[in-house]
């Protein structure tokens, strides 16, 4: 196991005080220390003052729990697609993996100030919000012509996200994942309870985020994204 940065700072102090002085001595520099490189590695300190998710270097994030970035951040989306209920930073992020991104978004403000960000391999679509039954048929016809008729990944993130669950469920391609942010409300609980599909709930701080809150993933017994041939990665939150 790799050494911290506060164990490599603290050794020479381990070696040359007493343990009653360097004990007390390691314990406030943890205190201190964790919570500042975790914003600083994490990227959410410049998150916070960009008010976008970002990592530490300035590169796109997804407004998920940093547990659940760090979880999909080491799988291949090499070949595979990608199913958007909201849009924005996420779609970047996904656009770099995946093969082809379909984004659907429900602020019209927000949809026409990312639509120019977008890379080719995205596909996105702004779906009214006028009513949760207008917002379904909106969707519907969208994804009826769009080239893919199931996904891989599909994303719950915005519009009505209640509405999404039943949608997302019969548009989960074999072996794909359903993830759902902010998965402690907005229906998501009842809604799959009785899928057949098993839950791994991340929780924690997001990008930029005073509060933690809960990214959860829903998959099958053959998910792509849970076997367990993917290696545990050494370094988290170096996104």
């Amino acid at each position: 196991m790799t050494q911290t940065i506060i164990q490599r700072a603290f050794a020479p102090f381990k070696a040359h005080l007493p343990p009653w002085v360097s004990g007390p001595l390691r314990s406030v520099a943890t205190a201190v220390l964790t919570p500042i490189l975790f914003s600083y590695r994490t990227g959410h300190f410049l998150s916070s003052f960009k008010m976008a998710a970002v990592s530490r270097k300035g590169e796109p994030l997804p407004w998920y729990t940093y547990p659940c970035i760090d979880f999909l951040t080491y799988r291949s989306y090499e070949d595979k697609a990608v199913l958007e209920f909201g849009g924005g930073q996420s779609t970047l992020w996904w656009a770099k993996r995946a093969k082809h991104v379909v984004t659907l978004e429900g602020d019209s403000q927000w949809y026409e100030r990312i639509k120019s960000r977008m890379p080719t391999n995205v596909d996105l679509h702004y779906v009214s919000m006028r009513s949760p039954l207008e917002c379904v048929v909106a969707v519907e016809g969208i994804l009826r012509s769009v080239k893919d008729s199931m996904f891989d990944v599909i994303v719950i993130d915005g519009l009505v996200r209640s509405e999404m669950i039943g949608i997302a469920r019969r548009l989960m391609a074999e072996g794909g994942i359903i993830v759902c942010d902010n998965a402690e409300g907005y229906g998501f609980y009842e809604g799959f309870k009785d899928s057949g599909l098993s839950r791994v709930d991340f929780f924690g701080y997001a990008p930029g985020g005073v509060r933690p809150h809960a990214t959860s993933i829903f998959f099958g017994s053959n998910s792509f994204a849970f076997s367990s041939r993917h290696p545990i990665p050494v370094t988290a939150n170096d996104t």
